[in-house]
């Protein structure tokens, strides 16, 4: 970041909506938040975008040049490689796990084609069979090991949001999964000790992210969310989406809708908790698979995302599902907050990816930058 530059530009771009924040980097309260109103389709939203910088570039006097992406996706990848390397008694150093890191990388990137590498998360270094979760340097090491999650995002996803914002004249600086950046600043509103699963229900697919102990167990992604829920209720009651749509959202204020189509509030309950509880069954599905959970109630759930948002009234009540759930009220502030925290802060766990231009070509080149 250069020394006169005042904010950082955050976009996160979804499904059903798209937030835009100017965070002041001298004082964060002194920030500006925009965000569009809910929509089913993305057909104009070049629209929305091109309003949410026109009204950032008023209030902050600045001109917007570049931004940092936010985006998820269902087809998001999580991909895990254990890798190691020999080094027969020598002292260890941060050049090794950079090569680690670069082999596994080339690794992903040959096999995985359609892919780019968002974030890379070194899990565990194993040192002569002995496990850390940080990096141990200057030890001697016969053999070091590393286990490295990267997330993906499809080419093709990315691309899509880099025409929309060239057209603007704007660049992307760095590309953020959201629900990942979410998770890292929303465990710090809990003890570091705990085990926490986050489970975030966006409009078309749910997030599973579990940290044991502050550390990133497991990331996975499932192609269910809130539009599955607008779809049941648009199917059963012979709706249209908009109207479907505006009823689950809008739930207790739609008593007058609902009786002018003479439809029952307990059936349109029954159709939503319905889904709930089958996202939130899948999540745990899927996270017993991968690891052990078998004690459940030792893990404290958090649901996030516009999707859970329906859960903040009386349905929270009706699910059959462990009331032990925490429920995060998300603001537009709270969500760029979390990529400009990536931006400013340390994650130990993560190798930071810097993009920088070349001078030649304009392209975006990666460089990492390990232990900052």
């Amino acid at each position: 970041m250069t020394k006169d530059k005042k904010f950082e530009f955050i976009f996160d771009c979804g499904s059903s909506r798209v937030r835009g924040g100017a965070i002041n980097v001298n004082n964060i309260k002194k920030s500006f938040y925009n965000e569009s109103k809910l929509f089913i389709d993305q057909s104009d939203i070049n629209f929305k975008i091109k309003n949410i910088i026109t009204l950032l570039e008023k209030n902050t006097d600045a001109y917007i040049d570049s931004i940092n992406l936010m985006i998820d996706c269902q087809k998001m990848l999580t991909i895990g490689i254990s890798i190691s390397k020999k080094l027969d008694g020598s002292k260890l150093k941060k050049e090794d796990i950079q090569f680690l890191i670069q082999d596994a990388k080339q690794q992903v990137l040959k096999n995985y084609l359609n892919q780019n590498i968002i974030h890379i998360i070194i899990q565990n270094y194993k040192i002569d069979d002995v496990n850390y979760n940080f990096f141990p340097d200057k030890i001697n090491c016969n053999l070091i090991s590393i286990d490295v999650l990267f997330i993906c995002i499809p080419k093709n996803i990315i691309e899509y949001y880099k025409k929309i914002f060239f057209k603007l004249d704007i660049s992307i600086n760095q590309i953020f999964c959201s629900s990942y950046a979410k998770s890292l600043n929303y465990k710090s509103n809990f003890f570091l000790n705990e085990n926490i699963l986050f489970i975030d229900v966006g409009f078309k697919k749910t997030s599973i992210i579990y940290y044991n102990k502050n550390e990133i167990i497991f990331f996975d992604v499932l192609p269910i969310g809130g539009n599955h829920i607008t779809s049941d209720i648009s199917k059963i009651l012979n709706l249209n989406i908009e109207e479907s749509e505006n009823i689950k959202i809008n739930f207790d204020q739609q008593k007058n809708i609902l009786d002018e189509k003479k439809i029952s509030k307990n059936l349109v309950q029954q159709i939503i908790s319905a889904r709930i509880e089958e996202i939130l069954e899948l999540s745990l599905k899927t996270i017993k698979l991968n690891l052990d959970f078998t004690l459940l109630d030792q893990y404290k759930v958090v649901l996030m995302g516009d999707g859970s948002r329906i859960l903040d009234s009386e349905f929270k009540e009706k699910i059959s599902f462990s009331k032990k759930i925490e429920l995060i009220e998300e603001t537009t502030e709270d969500i760029c907050e979390s990529a400009f925290k990536l931006i400013e802060g340390f994650n130990k766990q993560e190798v930071v990816i810097i993009p920088k231009k070349t001078k030649k070509k304009g392209f975006f080149e990666k460089l990492f930058h390990l232990f900052r």
